[in-house]
């Protein structure tokens, strides 16, 4: 039987404590960078995390930082530009190569194909269960459509993403139902690493992040 033991929350402002600071370069940043380059900007208020635009998937794994088990919430903001907007968040990495992540493409939020209204909010364990296998033999099982059903793909969402031994569930902007809730695919993760994450062509901006870790009896 698992049992579940919450931490204090850890408000991880790291670079996105909100001032009148100039703009920090990746070199200032609390971060471990793979295949992107970084920087902090400011929007009025707003401290923001910008990603570059490359080919390939790109991380910013967050330093002195680990993650099994808890609640991961940030604000992501893509573009509405078809397959050069991928985005969210990347956890129990071992390295690169290997980790699970939960991403959304915005450029899928509203669009007028209904298949790909289902392929907005994504699930993979890479590199074993990337997207095209688990659509290939788990069709719409570990993807979904956005819900509330109503959010502009150029505008910032939030996400809340809960994890709880081998079960991950993704809320979007406050809503209580989820948009999705699959099973891990690495129900023992060795792995620790947590950090922001984009895919192939994608740039992207991700602000306010909040991890809120919880002891688990596995």
């Amino acid at each position: 039987m698992k049992s579940f033991y919450p931490l204090i929350a850890i408000l991880l402002l790291l670079s996105f404590k909100a001032s009148a600071q100039t703009a920090k370069s990746q070199e200032q940043l609390p971060y471990t960078v793979h295949n992107r380059t970084i920087e902090q900007i400011t929007e009025g208020d707003l401290a923001i995390l910008r990603f570059s635009e490359a080919n390939g998937a790109g991380l910013a794994w967050i330093k002195n930082t680990e993650f099994t088990d808890g609640t991961i919430e940030f604000d992501a903001r893509g573009r509405n530009v078809l397959q050069k907007s991928f985005l969210g968040i990347a956890l129990h990495g071992k390295d690169n190569e290997t980790y699970e992540t939960i991403y959304l493409r915005p450029f899928n939020f509203q669009a007028t194909d209904s298949t790909r209204r289902v392929h907005a909010v994504q699930y993979a364990f890479e590199p074993k269960f990337g997207f095209q296998q688990l659509r290939n033999t788990h069709k719409d099982q570990y993807e979904s459509a956005i819900l509330p059903a109503n959010i502009n793909p150029s505008d910032w969402f939030h996400v809340k993403v809960e994890v709880k031994a081998d079960q991950i569930t993704v809320f979007l902007n406050g809503n209580k139902q989820p948009c999705l809730e699959v099973k891990s695919l690495n129900p023992n993760p060795s792995g620790k690493m947590i950090g922001f994450w984009v895919g192939n062509s994608s740039n992207g901006d991700f602000a306010n992040f909040k991890l809120t870790k919880y002891k688990v009896s596995r």
